[in-house]
């Protein structure tokens, strides 16, 4: 991977294709490894940019405060791409959201699978699982947080371990168990989100949801479908919450028109 160094640490990033440039963003219990499956369609067509949030992957956990609309912000610049496509999953989206907001001027169109919304009211589901990895994490059994994590994020509530994808949970792990480490700092220095509603969204827009995902992402993703002026809500029948993984193929399929247009 190439290294973009700063005061705070450094990002590491990976670029492949050649076309119009498409920035893909990943979930919180990912890393850039997470789009491997989607990269190579859309490296037919389009230079594709993946990059580790600070404290994911390879990328360094932070050393004082940040945003990370301002490291995407630098990244492109480093680059040279003045406009591009945007696509984020899970806290990604959030990301790439937060992104269009701020810096309107820079974003072609947006897809997002599976965002989440600040201030949302979540299930007892969401609180028992956010209590349940406290928990582990605060005693100390990182194991146990990560299988936590594996059984909401990957497998999902409507499944069992069975009907996911063989290798999946192996490649999902050690990415989850780095986001993990550095949960801690990463929360302490990230400055939040951007105050600011998605209708302020003008560019062409596009929400997934997995139908076997938590309901509180599906309502979620159903809001902001309505919300921004211009989208498209489109549901993944055979994807929990990380639709890269899950549903690679179906993903593609619709990402190819939707960023030509």
């Amino acid at each position: 991977m190439l290294t973009l160094a700063d005061d705070l640490g450094h990002l590491s990033y990976v670029v492949a294709g050649d076309g119009p440039p498409v920035v893909l963003v990943h979930a919180g219990v990912a890393d850039h490894r997470m789009w491997d499956a989607v990269v190579p369609d859309l490296t037919e067509r389009h230079t594709v940019v993946r990059y580790d949030l600070r404290g994911f992957g390879e990328s360094a956990p932070p050393s004082g405060p940040f945003r990370e609309t301002d490291d995407l912000r630098r990244l492109l610049d480093h680059l040279g791409y003045e406009r591009v496509r945007l696509v984020g999953a899970s806290w990604g989206g959030r990301v790439a959201v937060d992104f269009s907001i701020t810096h309107p001027g820079r974003v072609h169109s947006l897809a997002l699978l599976a965002p989440p919304q600040p201030g949302y009211d979540w299930s007892a589901e969401m609180v028992a699982y956010d209590e349940a990895e406290t928990a582990a994490l605060a005693s100390g059994d990182l194991d146990a947080a990560v299988r936590i994590n594996l059984d909401m994020w990957l497998r999902g509530p409507a499944r069992r371990w069975e009907d996911v994808a063989a290798g999946l949970a192996d490649r999902l792990r050690g990415p989850l168990r780095t986001a993990l480490v550095n949960q801690g700092v990463v929360a302490e220095y990230s400055q939040g989100v951007t105050k600011g509603g998605v209708s302020a969204i003008s560019v062409p827009a596009l929400v997934g949801i997995g139908k076997l995902d938590v309901a509180d992402f599906q309502d979620i993703g159903r809001r902001y479908a309505s919300e921004i002026p211009d989208a498209a809500l489109v549901e993944f029948a055979t994807a929990a919450h990380l639709i890269a993984l899950d549903a690679p193929t179906e993903l593609t399929a619709l990402l190819g028109p939707f960023l030509a247009r």
